[in-house]
């Protein structure tokens, strides 16, 4: 029994703010990342593979808040934080404020196998990567004009005194995926650019165990999605499998708990993918949409950016 799903972040535009053949692609880079994953899956790979696949793709497409695309700080650059994590073993590797790291997540996953440590950061996390072989490229390589605009659009408002009045795509987003293996092993992984016009050196929820990013074999793998310091605060991702562990929550009722009462008393934009041991996904959020998607144990494939879900077919196991 093998099931994948992902989400692309909370900070989806309104529907009106992009063309027809705009969200049929970024759907479409969501399917890929989907079948991504799955194919590992399929092959008989393991869920920590797949869940690194997937976030791949999304750090490569334009249309999610995370490598390519990521979003810029105070200063006009770039400064991304990913992790990934083993539910069998509860390994986990993160790196936080890499500047040059083209698939943040691959250099998190040589930091799960390496180790010692589980999170490293700045210069530090870059060279770690380079030594790991992974492709580096230089900062501007992460800039679009989606994100000049958000980061503009946000210094004019905190020059106006409005900033409370941005919308969620202007401030931020994040890429997540979280996965069921044939072998019964759970894993999650989380890459994200953070906010537009955070200050330098800002970390959030994404890199940091418990709080954006969790997995542990027999209860869930959650991926999170929002304003990372309350992520943090709570500690988010681990919150729903306590609550399933402790409290005999299922997946939904743990899932939409965190996210509807615990972060939404914050007054924030937030969401989650998660996935239990039966491989049943949930992806709740609060906001007016939330790029997501999944495979189900039958092979099915859906994929979303609002509330309407799209049936995109069937995959071979």
């Amino acid at each position: 029994m093998i099931a994948i799903g992902i989400h692309g972040g909370c900070g989806t535009l309104p529907v009106e703010m992009m063309g027809a053949a705009q969200w049929d692609e970024a759907r479409a880079h969501l399917a890929d990342s989907l079948r991504a994953g799955w194919a590992v899956l399929a092959r008989g790979g393991s869920a920590l593979d797949a869940v690194e696949a997937a976030v791949v793709v999304m750090e490569d497409s334009p249309y999610f808040n995370a490598g390519f695309s990521a979003a810029m700080n105070a200063a006009g650059e770039h400064e991304l934080d990913a992790s990934i994590m083993d539910g069998a073993d509860l390994r986990f590797g993160g790196v936080c404020a890499a500047r040059r790291i083209r698939n943040p997540v691959r250099a998190a996953r040589a930091l799960l196998e390496n180790g010692p440590s589980v999170l490293l950061t700045g210069p530090a996390a870059d060279d770690y990567a380079a030594v790991c072989g992974i492709e580096l490229v230089e900062n501007r390589h992460f800039t679009t004009e989606r994100q000049v605009q958000a980061l503009a659009s946000l210094k004019a408002r905190a020059a106006a005194g409005t900033i409370a009045m941005a919308g969620e795509a202007e401030k931020h987003g994040t890429v997540g995926a979280v996965a069921l293996d044939a072998e019964g092993n759970l894993a999650a992984a989380t890459s994200t650019g953070g906010f537009n016009n955070k200050p330098v050196g800002r970390v959030g929820d994404s890199p940091i165990a418990g709080a954006g990013t969790y997995a542990r074999n027999g209860v869930c793998a959650v991926s999170g999605t929002g304003q990372g310091e309350v992520f943090i605060r709570r500690v988010a991702a681990y919150d729903v499998a306590a609550r399933m562990m402790y409290a005999g929550q299922s997946l939904e009722q743990a899932t939409d708990a965190v996210v509807h009462e615990s972060l939404s008393s914050h007054a924030i934009g937030a969401g989650m993918v998660a996935i239990d041991a039966r491989g049943c996904v949930h992806t709740p959020f609060n906001t007016i949409g939330m790029y997501r998607g999944w495979v189900d144990t039958e092979g099915n494939l859906a994929v979303a950016s609002h509330e309407d879900i799209i049936r995109v077919g069937r995959l071979q196991a």
